[in-house]
């Protein structure tokens, strides 16, 4: 058991050294003993620029095996590694480089052009994670710096340099910063200590456990703390073979890329998955009368959607045995189709706080609409609980953060006086410790005779629309519920036949059937009194969050729950 990625970073490229760790697809792969010579060589380029243990390191890249090099290179020496999620705009890159106090930038080249002269001037050096090589310096920094820069002294290091110092971290020190993409906030830096994060490789362990035969697909970007913990630490730390994609993870790249790697376990977004079904399961089975005849069946809807699963599998390449999705929730139409299908997949809940993983079910125990019980090494309750049994979601974890960077007063708010981690999140427990999540308490509306309505139910309820894209549920000005949302055009012309040319007669009919579906399935209290549609995409958030504070309507009551 480690208590530090350092531990974990040196049992790995030694007890896996002629292993194949990292894989680019269709490019190049690496050995656990490559990984850590690549490491050492950025970490002589590091202390040969002046960065010593303790200073903050900013990595902005897309995934490749580099990636984690970065990573594990930068917090083996005692510094902090500042993951930033491509998602942010080049603002939001400035003000996170700015805030985090960072001193040296790794970036890939396309991201690199999206960062300002002040902010790049401002490093002592910037590196390109593509090949490790510096792009710029400050006078003199990094010269020279390949000779015993690796043993603490950073020797060789230009004039006017003075060369950086390195220490073995300890359980306590801080060792990533990772900021929040929040729907209601702006972004704040959570410190994870070595501890948390290693803890964390127990925590995944004692979940669902890995051998170095197991073979991860990555597709989701490496600073989310989801794929950072559960998708890269995890694997590392057991000698199991990761492969990235330098594309973006659409079905058509998706699905040969699958055959060929045939993974073993991978994590994923819910919206993947529910595309997947929606375009793919939902669209063909409700293609024509008769199939939609058999499809309401619920006989023949399970035999159809177990049909569908096996095809699915054998497009996932035949050895899927973990499916993780997190980040979101899952729309429970999706959710009934895996469930049917025996697809092996696997709910998580937790928070970039937490590192992240709180509540998990495997994929033999998944139960329709809950995240499952708390994960090992881990304890959750309910604080200021309801009529209904719900209250907020506190949890107990070794893995929690130390506190947001340079704002201990938001720090402060979201521990409990017995120091628990308050999640934001209102959830219910069952008896044998299913958890079950209502949605965030911060866009909790509360209705005009007093009852508890969640935006998130109703607009799993809208996604589940074949020509749905994707919904939000706000209020307007006299507090009624009306929704946003986004149409699948092509869906819409699959349904209607020439749709494009007939928009203006047709959309108020597909406004109407919206909801009616809708209010025809939710509490009386939750019923909507308008479907309106949202020309634009949804502005999101880096992790595909919709920012829900720019859609709140001016003058609307407020009844959100603080």
């Amino acid at each position: 058991m480690a208590s530090t990625l350092a531990e974990v970073y040196h049992n790995s490229i030694t007890r896996y050294a002629d292993r194949t760790s990292h894989v680019m697809y269709e490019r190049e792969s690496i050995t656990y003993r490559q990984f850590g010579e690549r490491a050492r060589e950025l970490q002589r380029l590091l202390l040969g620029a002046g960065l010593s243990a303790g200073d903050k390191v900013a990595l902005l890249s897309s995934s490749m095996p580099n990636w984690p090099v970065c990573y594990f290179a930068v917090v083996e020496m005692g510094m902090v590694v500042v993951p930033i999620l491509p998602g942010f705009s080049g603002e939001e890159f400035d003000q996170i480089i700015r805030h985090s106090e960072s001193k040296a930038l790794l970036v890939s080249d396309k991201l690199y052009s999206k960062l300002s002269r002040e902010t790049l001037e401002s490093q002592n050096i910037v590196i390109r994670t593509k090949n490790l090589g510096v792009i710029q310096a400050r006078e003199g920094a990094g010269r020279g710096a390949g000779e015993g820069a690796g043993d603490g002294a950073g020797r060789g290091a230009g004039e006017g340099v003075v060369p950086g110092k390195r220490k073995t971290p300890a359980p306590e020190d801080t060792a990533a910063i990772i900021y929040t993409s929040g729907t209601t906030s702006a972004p704040k830096g959570v410190m994870l200590s070595h501890y948390a994060l290693a803890r964390h490789v127990d925590v995944s362990f004692g979940t669902f456990p890995i051998t170095e035969e197991d073979v991860f697909l990555s597709i989701l970007p490496l600073s989310h703390t989801y794929e950072c913990s559960i998708g890269m630490i995890y694997p590392f730390a057991y000698g199991a073979k990761v492969f990235y994609l330098d594309r973006p993870p659409t079905t058509s790249t998706l699905m040969p890329a699958m055959k060929e790697i045939r993974p073993t376990l991978m994590m994923s977004v819910p919206l993947i998955m529910d595309k997947l079904y929606k375009t793919q399961v939902l669209a063909r089975f409700t293609s024509s009368a008769v199939w939609r005849a058999f499809y309401s069946r619920p006989f023949f809807r399970r035999l159809l959607h177990r049909l569908a699963g096996k095809k699915l599998i054998k497009v996932f390449g035949g050895r899927m045995r973990f499916f993780g999705i997190g980040g979101a929730k899952l729309d429970s139409s999706t959710e009934r189709f895996l469930i049917e299908a025996r697809f092996p997949y696997s709910i998580g809940y937790g928070l970039t706080e937490t590192a992240p993983l709180l509540a998990g079910a495997v994929p033999s125990e998944v139960r329709l609409g809950s995240t499952g019980p708390a994960v090992p090494y881990v304890q959750l309750r309910l604080d200021d609980v309801n009529a209904e049994g719900e209250g907020e979601l506190v949890a107990l974890t070794p893995c929690v953060m130390q506190g947001y960077f340079k704002n201990p007063e938001k720090t402060a708010e979201v521990f409990t006086t017995d120091g628990w981690f308050r999640t934001g999140d209102l959830a219910s427990i069952s008896d044998d410790g299913f958890v079950s999540i209502k949605g965030r308490l911060n866009s909790m509306l509360v209705s005009a005779s007093g009852e508890n309505i969640y935006p998130e139910e109703i607009e799993s309820i809208l996604n589940s629309l074949v020509y749905v894209t994707d919904s939000l549920v706000t209020e307007d000005q006299k507090g009624k519920l009306v929704a946003l949302v986004q149409f699948n055009y092509d869906e819409l012309e699959r349904k209607y036949h020439g749709f494009r040319e007939n928009l203006a007669n047709r959309m108020e009919d597909i406004r109407r059937e919206a909801l009616n579906y809708v209010n025809g399935r939710v509490a009386s209290f939750s019923r909507l009194s308008e479907v309106e549609e949202q020309v634009e995409e949804f502005e999101k958030t880096p992790s595909l969050k919709i920012k829900r504070f720019l859609y709140a309507r001016k003058g609307a009551k407020s009844t959100n729950r603080k």
